[in-house]
């Protein structure tokens, strides 16, 4: 098992404006290796106060240097973001491997490339969308503005927690949002990389928050909070009918992926080896390498 210290990380903390900061109770938990149900290391477990103050430097963010940045600026720093993914892209393979117990090989060829690729791409639609000049009677000038909608709460899933928090994130950011991404507790560590690469390539404090810690009062603050301008969330229904109720409250535009994950029926006549193989591939469906105990890339 990779250990704290061997991680290509320095866990612990949350990143709120910028800055690694401890939980303001002082709380931790552990998140735990599948292959060995160790743990891999402590983390910093966010509350209602430590939401607030993500929501708070999100908010300040949108009127600071981000603010005031070109589309095309914000296109080429997610850009930059991509590139600095790609060349960390061991990095992010070890920490989702562990992490999740997908094969490194997947994480590393399939789901960091994606991921590469969904900030590529919405780094280039920044320059493309704008407004429109409309003609209408008279001696009148009528045009349309488009303008971010404000801060946005990302919200993700345990099984692909990079790719899920690109596809976020990347959008939102692309459009001059500003960001708090909350991710599974028991896989948040990729969401910690990213927060630190996009401090790394020059994202101004405050655009992107990590807050880890359970989704019940985490994610409850963030979609209560009046400064949240819409929340996005992939998860399972029940709990997407909890956050479409919190969100009506204050009218803050939603986006949700709800349901299931490779449900499966096998019948009594079923070739059992072939079916637990097919189970198998229908979540991890690349062979290689996972990172169990003693190696940090173990076949």
């Amino acid at each position: 098992m990779a250990t704290a210290t061997q991680l290509p990380l320095s866990p612990g903390k949350l990143l709120i404006g910028g800055e690694w900061v401890a939980a303001a109770e002082g709380k931790t938990f552990s998140t735990i290796n599948p292959a060995t149900e160790e743990a891999i290391t402590e983390l910093a477990m966010a509350g209602k106060a430590d939401s607030d103050r993500a929501v708070e430097a999100a908010h300040a963010a949108l009127t600071g240097p981000w603010g005031k940045m070109s589309a095309a600026e914000r296109g080429r720093l997610l850009w930059r973001l991509a590139e600095r993914m790609r060349e960390k892209a061991d990095d992010l393979a070890l920490l989702e491997a562990c992490d999740v117990g997908k094969p490194v090989s997947e994480v590393k060829h399939v789901d960091v490339q994606f991921a590469a690729d969904t900030f590529e791409y919405f780094g280039g639609w920044s320059s493309k969308l704008h407004g429109d000049t409309i003609p209408v009677r008279g001696n009148n000038f009528n045009y349309t503005l488009r303008e971010p909608l404000g801060v946005v709460a990302c919200i993700v899933p345990w099984n692909f927690p990079l790719l899920m928090a690109s596809w976020k994130v990347a959008a939102a950011l692309s459009v001059g949002n500003t960001v708090v991404l909350k991710p599974s507790s028991t896989s948040p560590l990729t969401a910690l990389k990213l927060g630190e690469l996009a401090l790394e390539v020059g994202f101004p404090a405050g655009v992107l928050n990590v807050v880890t810690g359970p989704g019940r009062e985490v994610g409850d603050a963030l979609v209560r909070h009046p400064l949240v301008d819409k929340v996005t969330f992939t998860g399972e229904t029940e709990t997407g009918k909890s956050i479409m109720r919190l969100a009506a409250d204050g009218m803050k535009s939603v986006t949700m992926e709800l349901g299931g994950k490779s449900p499966n029926v096998v019948f009594a006549d079923a070739d059992l080896e072939a079916a637990v193989r097919g189970v198998i591939g229908g979540i991890f469906y690349n062979k290689g390498e996972v990172c169990t105990a003693g190696s940090r890339l173990l076949v």
